[in-house]
C-alpha cells in the first residue's frame, strides 16, 4: 500500500488499495459496529468496554473475518501498521487523559480498609496468575521466556478497572455509598500498582541480559523523577496564566500534547513503550484550576469517541477464538477464569471480612474488583508483541477479561440489593392538618442548569412564609452522566471532598455564592447536593433523595427552556421522561416550574420582593394543593395573591366539593387577617373554554400562575403535555405573556402505587451523625456529590 489517495473509482482504482480511503472505511465500520453493540446492550447496563471489546472480537477472525473476502478487502495485512499506529496514537492521548485525572494526593489519603483489601486484591491474584503460568507453559506457550511470562500472567489477573468499576457503580446506584467509596479507592491503588508491576514485566521481556532489564528500570524511574521535577513545573507556570472563564491559549494546549508526544518518544526509547509516557506526564499536570479541565475538554471526545475504539478493533483482529480447540485448551480457559475470580474475589472478600465488613457487602466487593478493562488488554497486546503470549494464549486471556467483566453488573444486582430503610415522615404535601400547620415545610428544588437558579430561589423566598414553621430548601443540580471519562473525573471529585459545591473559584462561582447569600439573608435553609446520573435513572435519584429528606413538595423544571423570543425549546424527549417518571412515582407532592424568568436574571433580596401571584381555581385535590401553597405565599408581606375561582363544567362528588369549599374558606381567612388588602378573591363563572380563555386572559400581567395539574376541566389545547390541561396552555406560544408558571400535582398513594415502599407509618431511624452534621451545617448527605459548572447544560 504504497500511496495515500487513490485518483478515484472513475480512472479505474479501487479505493481500498490506498490507505487513506481504507481507514476511513475501517473507522466509520468500526464506529458504527461498537456503537450498535453498545446500544443492544444497554438493557443489560453493561459498559461500554463490553460492546467494544466484543466488537473488535466480531470484527475479527473469530467471526466476519473467518471470510478471507472480507478481511482481506477491509482489514488487509498490510494496512495494519497504520490502523496500529493510529490506535496506538490514540491509546497515547487516552492515557494521558487517565493520568490527567488520576489525583495522588487523593490516593494517598486512602483508607486503611480499602488499603487492605487493595493489596490482598492484588497480592492474591498475582500468586495464581504465577502458578496458572505453569500450567499454560507445560501445555500451549512452552517457548515463552520464563521469568517475564510469570509476570505477564500475574499482572493480567491482578488489575481492577478503576473507569469501568466507577461507571458500572454509577449505573447501579452504589457510587455514593460505602461500598461504592470503598470500591473506588481499592480500585484505584490498584490501577498505580498494575502500572509499575506492568513496567517491571516489560522490562523483564526484553531479549537482553538482566543487567539491560535493570537499566530499563532505572532509566525509567529516572524519567518519572525528571517528569515532577523539571516538567511539571513548567505545565505549572502555564496552568497559572489560564484564567477561570478565559480560554485556554492555543499555544498552551499545543505545548502540552508535544510534550505527551515527548514523552512517549523517550519513553520508547527507554524500552517500556510510548504509553508510559502520556500517562506519567498526565498524573504530573497540575489538577487545581481550570487548565486540566480545559484540556480534557479540548482531547478528550476525538480520543475517545474515535480513535480508542481503534485499539478495541486491533486486539480484536488479533483474537482468533478458532485457536482455542481442543481439551487443554478448553481447560486453560476455565482455569484462568476461575483463577482470575478466586484470586480477585477471594482475596478482597478475605480481607474484607477481616475488617468486620458484613458478608453480602464483602461478596459485592470483591465481585466489584474483579473488573477488567482497558488497561489489562494493554497488557495482554503488550505481552504478545514482545512474544511472551501466542495467539492462543492471548484469545484465552482476552475472553477471561471479558468474562469477567460481564458477570459483574449481573451478579452485583443479584447479590447486592441496598436496603433502603422505610423512610417515614408524615408531611407529604403542601396542604397539612390543622395541627400541622406550623410544622417544617421541606422543598426539594431541582434544577439543570444555571439559568433556573434565581427563578428558584424567588420561588423559595416567596413560599418561605412568615409562621413559626420554616421552610428548608434542598437544591439539586441534576446532572448527566455521559460517556465521557471526565465524567468519571466528576465522580471522583466528588469521592475526594464530598463537598455540595466543586469549588468557589470556579468560573461560575458566583452561583455558589448566590445560594450561600440567599440562606444568610433569608430564613430559608439551603442544603445544596448534585445528582450524577444516566438520564434514564435520573428520576430515581430525585424520589430517593425527596423521601430520604422527607420532602413535601419535590420542584421540577420544565422540560423545555424558554428563548430570547419568548417561545420554548424542548431539551429533549429524556428530560420530558424525567419529569413523567417523577409525576408518577414521586412519595410526595411534585410541581413543575415553568420559568420565564421570575424576578429577571438575578435573586431578588427580600425586603425588595413585589410578586402578584394568580391561582386558578377550578376544584379537585390538585387544585387545592395549589391553593394551600398559594396560601403560603400570601403570607409574604411582597407578594400580593389574587384567588381566581371558576366553576367547573363536570359534576364534583359530595366529598370533594366540601374539601373544595374548605379550603377557599382557608384562603379566605387571610383576606382579613392581611391588612394591606394584597390578598383578593374572585368568583367567575367560566363553564365553557371562551370563559375559561377569558380569565387567563384578564390574569396574563401577573408574575407567577399557580395551578393544579389536573383540574375537573376540559383541555385549553389539543394533546396536553404533563402540564395538564390548564398548565398546558399557561406554557404554550399562544398565551403571550411574561409570567412563570407552577403546577402542581397533590400526592395520592391511590394513583402512585411504588410510593407507597415509602411507609408512612414506619417508626424514624434514629438520626445518624453524618444526619446530624448535615441539619447544622446544611450539607447534602443524599448524593454527596459536588455541583461541577463544566457540566452545566444551560
Amino acid at each position: 500500500m504504497a500511496k495515500v489517495a487513490s485518483h478515484g473509482a472513475f480512472q479505474g482504482e479501487s479505493p481500498l488499495d490506498y490507505a487513506l480511503p481504507l481507514i476511513i472505511l475501517q473507522i466509520c465500520l468500526v464506529l458504527v459496529v461498537t456503537r450498535g453493540l453498545a446500544y443492544l446492550l444497554r438493557p443489560l447496563r453493561q459498559p461500554r468496554v463490553i460492546a467494544e471489546i466484543i466488537g473488535g472480537i466480531l470484527l475479527g477472525p473469530s467471526a466476519l473475518g473467518r471470510s478471507t473476502k472480507f478481511l482481506h478487502a477491509v482489514f488487509p495485512p498490510e494496512s495494519m501498521t497504520v490502523l496500529d499506529t493510529l490506535a496506538n496514537i490514540g491509546l497515547l492521548f487516552f492515557l494521558f487523559l487517565v493520568g490527567l485525572e488520576l489525583d495522588i494526593s487523593a490516593i494517598r489519603r486512602t483508607g486503611r480498609k480499602a488499603l487492605a483489601i487493595s493489596l490482598s486484591g492484588i497480592a492474591l491474584p498475582f500468586a495464581l496468575g504465577v502458578g496458572t503460568s505453569f500450567a499454560f507453559r507445560a501445555t500451549i506457550v512452552k517457548d515463552a521466556p520464563h521469568a517475564p511470562f510469570l509476570v505477564f500472567m500475574g499482572v493480567a489477573l491482578s488489575i481492577t478497572a478503576f473507569p469501568v468499576l466507577a461507571r458500572i457503580l454509577t449505573e447501579l446506584k452504589l457510587l455514593t455509598t460505602d461500598l461504592g467509596r470503598m470500591a473506588l479507592s481499592a480500585a484505584a491503588v490498584d490501577d498505580v500498582m498494575a502500572w509499575i508491576l506492568l513496567a517491571l514485566a516489560i522490562a523483564l521481556s526484553g531479549s537482553g541480559s538482566p543487567i539491560i532489564s535493570l537499566w530499563v528500570l532505572l532509566t525509567a524511574a529516572a524519567f518519572v523523577a525528571a517528569a515532577f521535577l523539571v516538567v511539571r513545573p513548567v505545565l505549572a507556570w502555564m496552568a497559572r496564566r489560564c484564567r477561570e472563564g478565559e480560554p485556554v491559549k492555543e499555544v498552551y494546549v499545543c505545548a502540552t500534547l508535544a510534550i505527551v508526544l515527548a514523552g512517549g518518544f523517550l519513553t520508547d526509547i527507554i524500552g517500556i513503550h510510548a504509553l508510559f509516557g502520556g500517562f506519567v506526564v498526565g498524573v504530573v499536570v497540575p489538577k487545581d484550576g481550570p487548565f486540566a479541565g480545559m484540556l480534557i475538554e479540548k482531547v478528550e471526545d476525538l480520543v475517545s469517541g474515535l480513535f480508542l475504539p481503534l485499539y478495541f478493533v486491533s486486539s480484536g483482529l488479533k483474537t482468533n477464538v478458532a485457536t482455542i480447540s481442543g481439551a487443554n485448551s478448553w481447560g486453560l480457559l476455565v482455569l484462568v477464569i476461575a483463577n482470575a475470580c478466586i484470586g480477585k474475589i477471594g482475596g478482597a472478600v478475605g480481607t474484607a471480612l477481616l475488617v468486620k465488613i458484613p458478608v453480602r457487602e464483602a461478596v459485592t466487593l470483591g465481585f466489584l474488583m474483579n473488573t477488567k478493562g482497558l488497561v489489562e488488554l494493554v497488557v495482554l497486546n503488550i505481552g504478545r508483541d514482545r512474544k511472551v503470549l501466542n495467539d492462543e494464549a492471548f484469545a484465552i486471556m482476552v475472553l477471561m477479561a471479558l468474562f469477567t467483566t460481564f458477570i459483574t453488573t449481573p451478579i452485583v444486582m443479584a447479590i447486592y440489593k441496598p436496603a433502603r430503610p422505610s423512610v417515614p415522615y408524615k408531611r407529604r404535601t403542601v396542604e397539612c392538618a390543622p395541627g400541622d400547620a406550623d410544622g417544617e415545610l421541606r422543598v426539594l428544588a431541582c434544577f439543570h442548569g444555571s439559568r433556573t437558579i434565581p427563578t428558584l430561589l424567588n420561588l423559595v423566598e416567596t413560599s418561605r412564609g412568615t409562621g413559626h414553621g420554616r421552610l428548608v430548601m434542598y437544591a439539586m443540580h441534576l446532572v448527566e452522566l455521559s460517556e465521557r471519562s471526565s465524567a468519571i473525573s466528576l465522580v471522583q471529585r466528588a469521592r475526594r471532598d464530598g463537598l455540595p459545591f466543586f469549588n468557589s473559584a470556579d468560573r461560575e462561582g458566583q452561583m455558589v455564592v448566590a445560594f450561600e447569600a440567599f440562606q444568610q439573608l433569608s430564613s430559608v435553609r439551603v442544603r445544596a447536593m448534585t445528582a450524577i446520573s444516566v438520564l434514564d435513572t435520573m428520576h430515581r435519584d430525585v424520589i430517593d433523595s425527596a423521601a430520604g429528606k422527607r420532602a413535601a413538595i419535590i420542584v421540577m423544571p420544565y422540560h423545555k427552556m424558554l428563548q430570547h423570543d419568548g417561545s420554548f425549546q424542548s431539551l429533549g424527549s429524556a428530560y420530558h421522561a424525567i419529569n413523567k417518571r417523577v409525576l408518577r412515582e414521586a412519595p410526595c407532592s411534585v410541581a413543575v416550574l415553568v420559568d420565564r424568568g421570575l424576578g429577571g436574571h438575578a435573586q431578588v433580596s427580600a425586603k425588595n420582593v413585589s410578586f402578584s401571584v394568580a391561582v386558578l381555581f377550578f376544584g379537585g385535590p390538585d387544585d387545592r394543593e395549589a391553593l394551600a401553597y398559594a396560601t403560603r405565599m400570601a403570607e409574604h408581606p411582597g407578594v400580593a395573591v389574587t384567588l381566581a375561582r371558576c366553576r367547573p363544567n363536570r359534576p364534583h362528588s359530595d366529598e370533594e366539593g366540601a374539601a373544595d369549599e374548605a379550603a377557599v374558606e382557608v384562603f379566605k381567612s387571610k383576606l382579613g387577617a392581611v391588612k394591606d388588602g394584597s390578598v383578593h378573591f374572585e368568583e367567575r363563572e367560566a363553564c365553557t373554554r371562551e370563559e375559561v380563555l377569558e380569565t387567563i386572559d384578564s390574569l396574563s400581567k401577573f408574575n407567577v400562575f399557580v395551578v393544579g395539574r389536573m383540574p375537573p376541566t376540559a383541555p385549553l389545547v389539543e394533546n396536553p403535555d404533563e402540564l395538564g390541561p390548564i398548565g398546558s396552555y399557561l406554557a404554550s406560544p399562544e398565551f403571550r405573556t411574561s409570567a412563570s408558571v407552577l403546577v402542581i400535582k397533590r400526592y395520592d398513594p391511590a394513583t402512585n402505587p411504588k410510593s407507597k415502599r415509602f411507609d408512612p407509618k414506619a417508626r424514624p431511624p434514629p438520626a445518624t451523625e453524618e444526619e446530624t452534621l448535615d441539619e447544622e451545617t446544611g450539607s447534602s448527605t443524599v448524593v454527596p456529590v459536588p455541583w461541577s459548572p463544566m457540566s452545566d447544560t444551560a
